[in-house]
């Protein structure tokens, strides 16, 4: 099934955050009702033609500032020839210095260095080595699978939070100011340029809207990491009371009653 038409209406619900009752979350409802499921190697075509197994990971991660960067040294340095393909390269050129997993990308921005086209940490798919065991994907990933904890702890920030997008507004009402955070979905549009050149994504293609739960449940800890964890609970029961309407009003077949619900077109199409 092809791509959905991006740019359409959502729903959204706002409310108080309740660490900070001055400040307000806007959120996707939409989005975050959907049934989106990451399937990379499970029918992920990649952003990339020519390099389908690599998913989103063509071009490394940005960092999204300093602390990020030292975090995700720090948790390289847990990785071990046998589960990570780059290893090697990535090691100090002297004894005494930094693992080499970062370059200077677009804008002077720092990011994961690129090896062989897509980013240090994605081990390929094929690859064979006397010892190596890893799997094929980010290597990252696999050290919080192996380490038994989630991989917010263990990748780039953008990498853990794709494809949910935090954004910041402000309101202004006289001479106050409101900060506003928008918690949605990373479509092809927030890419600006740059996304209209992905050969696939992921967000609006019917084959990944095929989660057991919705985005709200199965992201549960990315978004706690976005929101807080008071934040996310009253975001879980604006999603609950939304997805209970929605199934009492299937049950009932009200097809003929005006749209109060804005279904994902992409999760929409994929139930049809």
């Amino acid at each position: 099934m092809p791509e959905v038409k991006d740019g359409f209406a959502r729903d959204f619900v706002e409310f108080a955050d309740p660490a900070k009752p001055e400040e307000i979350f806007r959120c996707d409802l939409t989005w975050l009702t959907s049934y989106w499921s990451c399937i990379y190697g499970a029918g992920c075509c990649g952003i990339d033609a020519d390099k389908p197994d690599a998913g989103c990971c063509s071009d490394g991660a940005y960092y999204s500032d300093e602390a990020d960067e030292l975090r995700t040294l720090e948790v390289a340095k847990r990785l071990t020839p046998d589960m990570w393909q780059f290893f090697d390269q990535a090691q100090p050129k002297k004894k005494s210095g930094q693992l080499r997993i970062s370059e200077i990308g677009l804008d002077n921005d720092r990011k994961t260095r690129k090896v062989d086209d897509s980013c240090i940490f994605l081990n390929r798919k094929g690859y064979e080595a006397e010892g190596f065991t890893g799997n094929f994907g980010c290597v990252l990933h696999h050290l919080a699978q192996k380490e038994d904890i989630h991989f917010v702890d263990t990748k780039p920030d953008v990498c853990w939070q794709l494809p949910i997008r935090r954004s910041f507004e402000t309101r202004e009402f006289g001479d106050r100011e409101i900060s506003v955070t928008v918690i949605g979905e990373y479509e092809r549009l927030a890419w600006g340029d740059g996304g209209a050149e992905f050969a696939w994504y992921c967000t609006a293609n019917t084959e990944a809207h095929v989660g057991r739960e919705p985005v709200y449940k199965s992201n549960s800890n990315e978004l706690i990491a976005l929101m807080g964890a008071p934040a996310y609970e009253e975001l879980v029961k604006f999603c609950d009371a939304r997805m209970e309407a929605i199934a009492l009003l299937a049950k009932e077949q009200k097809k003929n009653s005006l749209p109060l619900f804005v279904i994902h077109p992409a999760t929409a199409a994929n139930q049809k």
